[in-house]
């Protein structure tokens, strides 16, 4: 068996000093995704315009963006980024029913034809890489071309994101998880999307 390094979430007062102005977004409080890819400063620094983007939805909205990032987090099996984007998308609107149907993506009753379109599109970003002319024209019966590059984009930042967490094994954060319904759980999910 190979014998791999951990690398645990930085502490904060290991963090660099460049790094204070993502001390002060987070009120002093980041999360763990944060404080592991602060071991590397400037790749965090880079990053950060870029989360506040996506976080927000983008062009898309958060409605939109939880739903991307949801469905990425089941294509790559990260409890980390479902978890938490359970907890987001809660926040945001939607509905215990509507997260756990994010689950069978777009082939799932019950999503408007922008939703299934949404869905689909994520399934086949993730599978070969690229939008299909049919799935492309499908979502551009409902979305702009500037919310279809935040689709791409979005799922991007995720998949990159799922890579570090699948990595290192990250752990929810504890404020996180103490919002989550008592149902959502890593055992849960892990069940459903073993690695």
């Amino acid at each position: 068996m190979i014998n791999v390094p951990e690398v645990a979430p930085l502490p904060l007062d290991e963090w660099d000093d460049s790094l204070d102005f993502i001390k002060q977004d987070m009120n002093g409080r980041p999360i763990n995704v944060h404080s592991l890819m602060a071991h590397n400063p400037e790749l965090l620094k880079a990053w950060w315009n870029f989360r506040n983007y996506s976080v927000k939805g983008g062009a898309l909205g958060k409605r939109y963006g939880e739903l991307v990032i949801l469905r990425v987090a089941t294509h790559m099996k990260a409890w980390y980024e479902w978890g938490s984007h359970v907890e987001r998308g809660l926040a945001c609107g939607l509905s215990r029913e509507e997260i756990e149907r994010v689950k069978t993506g777009g082939a799932a009753v019950s999503w408007s034809e922008g939703e299934r379109a949404l869905l689909n599109g994520i399934d086949e970003l993730i599978t070969s890489h690229g939008l299909s002319p049919q799935t492309h024209a499908q979502l551009r019966e409902h979305f702009s071309v500037a919310q279809i590059m935040d689709i791409i984009a979005i799922h991007g930042m995720y998949v990159t994101l799922g890579c570090m967490i699948n990595t290192w094994g990250l752990e929810l954060d504890q404020h996180v998880k103490d919002r989550l319904p008592e149902d959502v759980t890593r055992e849960q999910f892990e069940t459903e999307y073993p690695r």
